[in-house]
Order: C-alpha cells, then structure tokens, then sequence
C-alpha cells in the first residue's frame, strides 16, 4: 500500500527508447516523468526500452525507475516480447527471482507498437502520443510507409481493441478515434512543464529564434532556415539556435550553405539542461515548424521562459499547448509562418505581452497532476475483484 491506502503495483513500461538515448525527445520525457510520478506515489515501476552506445548498464534513474536495455533500435520490440516470456516462466530480470512480473504493461506505441495482448497475460494500456499519418512518408520510402501506416491504423486498432488508450491531448484522442478507437476508452493525460532549472536571464541583444528538439524531417528546422534567409537582408543582425541532435544534421547544414545563411545559424549538438534554459530564456521566439506533435512539450517549456511560440494549427497537439494570439501564434502555411515572425521580432511590445501570457498558461501544467491523474488509471486498470 501507498500513503493514500492504494495497493502497490508494478508497472512495466515498453518503449523504445529513454532520455539518455540520443534519439530520445518529448515521448521519453512523458515517459520518464510518468514513471517517476508513479514511483512517488508508492508503485513500482520497469522501463524496457533499446540498448545504445550511450546508455549505461541497466539499473536504476533519479526517480526510481528500474531500466532494462534490451536489443537495439529494431530488435528492441523481439527482445521485449522474449524478456516478457522468460519472466512469466520464472527467469530473467521479470522473473521470480528478479523484478517480479508486472501487474500493467504500458505498450507505448511510436508507430509501431510492441503487441503486448499477444504476450503479457496482464492488463495492457496502450500509450500513443499522436497518430503518424504524416510522418510515415516523410521518413521511409513508399513500401515501409505503407506497411507501418497498416500496422499501425489497421492491425494495432484490431489488435488492443480491448485495451484503455492514453494519449496526450484530445487532438491526438480525435485522431485515434477517427481510426476506430472507441472515444471512451480513451484517456487524455497531457504533460506537465518541465522544472526551470536557472534564474531569468536577459534576451539577446540581437533578434533571435530558436528551434528546440531532435533533426528529424518531419521536425521540418528547413522552414526555420527559409524563413531567416527571407529576414536576413532585413534583420542582419538574426540568429537562429538550433538546439538537438538528429541523423538529419548534415542536410540541415547542406541547407544552410545553400541559402548563404551559415553565419546566422548556430547548431549546438545535445544540450544540457542548464544550456536547454538559457537558448530558451534568451531568445526572443521560439519556433516549432514541426508536421505533427502528440503535444508540443517544447511549447511549454519554451513558456516557462516567457517565450512564445509560432507553430503550425494543423500540427496536432500544439494548439493545446498553446493559447492561439495570448501565448503563441498559430499559423496555416509557411508564407503566413514567416510573416508572423517578422512581425513579432518588430513589435516589442506584443512579443513580450505574449511572453509573460505564456509563462502564466505553463504554471497550469504540473507533473504532479499528470502523474495523479495516470495513477488513477494505474488503480483502474489493475482493479481486483473482493
């Protein structure tokens, strides 16, 4: 039992990456903060995720979550279902003599998701953060994209149709509805807002943008790129940080060459979250040009600096996160994406009202709330009868 009377249970989370892993973004964030808030709350909790080079052994984070590694970036979903068997005959790290078998698996579904109905024997919760539509042709070839978008809007919707679904706003909930997904079996847990983890700090002297996450292709950094080549000979003075890490880097670069705009653009690889603070609190807007977000976390913890935001409406959860023309602005196409970041590098006075309306909108997004609320659904799922 927890402080509040509820039984303990052990969580097993499947997800193919954590926040260690280079590839790792805002899933992993939700993920590991859940876990966390869970943890706290008197369960114990298992992250299965991927092997990489920059992973330690498996073992156990700050907030208590126990890591196995297992596989790599494809084997990942083979290697959990086995580990998972072994577990329910006794052996391995889910075995008798190791963590325990789960009461709930978390089957966080990026795409492709780790069909744990067909394996776990326990209840199952499948966690999407956003429906991948999109992404599919935008990253593969037109065989795979094909055959991900079946397994994913077709056999996963056949496959957990006896599953409760967690996604991260209703955009996201809207989508999986549309796919077949029974609306109330559905539950929107949204994220909550990272800790600022330094004191204000000034913004630069000169205009500047930044552009926070993974280099990826469907982060689209290349309408960032387009939209200062089109401000420069204006604003001389403009800078863009692009802040992340991503296989996409060496077209990015490629990009900027081409548009002459190399001086303008500062690539700083990983950041800390002590750097991750200062690119944010210092620079005059945030852009997010991203195709689809489940969410739009780096929206938020752009807001917790003060700094609003210029996304794209259609682009799923970020017109959650975001409170169109208070704390942000959301736009429908490129051309109107650089006009309206023209016009809020120019207009003080609007840029910084929005930056403090920002700020106030963060505060309402607590981890502790996020985590109260999946707790809840913990209890839910794993009920037994008297």
């Amino acid at each position: 039992m927890d402080h509040s009377g509820t039984p303990s249970r052990h969580v097993l989370f499947l997800n193919w990456r954590d926040t260690t892993n280079p590839e790792g973004g805002g899933s992993e964030v939700y993920i590991e903060r859940i876990a966390a808030e869970l943890v706290a709350a008197g369960h114990r909790v298992t992250l299965l995720c991927a092997a990489h080079a920059n992973a330690g052994p498996s073992g156990t984070t700050a907030g208590g979550v126990r890591v196995l590694r297992r596989g790599g970036r494809h084997t990942v979903y083979a290697r959990a279902a086995l580990t998972y068997l072994a577990g329910r005959f006794g052996f391995g790290p889910l075995g008798r003599r190791g963590l325990g078998r789960p009461d709930l698996v978390v089957d966080v579904c990026n795409g492709v998701p780790f069909f744990a109905p067909l394996y776990a024997g326990r209840p199952v919760v499948a966690l999407v953060h956003h429906v991948h539509r999109e992404q599919w042709p935008v990253v593969f070839g037109p065989v795979m994209a094909r055959l991900g978008w079946w397994i994913e809007s077709w056999l996963a919707v056949r496959l957990y149709r006896r599953c409760r679904y967690v996604t991260v706003s209703e955009a996201s909930r809207a989508e999986l509805a549309e796919l077949g997904v029974a609306a109330e079996r559905i539950d929107v847990v949204p994220n909550g807002t990272p800790p600022v983890t330094g004191p204000p700090l000034p913004r630069t002297p000169h205009p500047s943008l930044l552009v926070l996450g993974r280099l990826v292709p469907h982060k689209r950094v290349e309408i960032a790129l387009r939209t200062v080549a089109e401000l420069v000979g204006e604003l001389p003075e403009l800078e863009l940080v692009v802040a992340g890490q991503g296989w996409w880097e060496k077209p990015l670069r490629e990009l900027c060459d081409s548009l002459g705009i190399t001086r303008h653009v500062r690539f700083t690889g990983f950041i800390s979250e002590e750097e991750k603070h200062a690119v944010l609190s210092s620079a005059w807007l945030a852009l997010t040009p991203s195709l689809k977000e489940g969410w739009g976390l780096t929206i938020v913890e752009a807001a917790a600096c003060s700094t609003p935001t210029v996304a794209f409406r259609y682009a799923g959860g970020v017109a959650e996160a975001m409170v169109d023309n208070e704390t942000g602005l959301l736009v429908d196409d490129e051309a109107e994406f650089t006009a309206q970041v023209r016009e809020l590098l120019g207009d003080d006075v609007r840029r910084k009202a929005m930056g403090e309306a920002a700020l106030a909108h963060a505060a309402r997004f607590t981890w502790e709330a996020t985590g109260a609320r999946f707790a809840q659904l913990v209890a839910r799922a794993t009920e037994r009868p008297a």
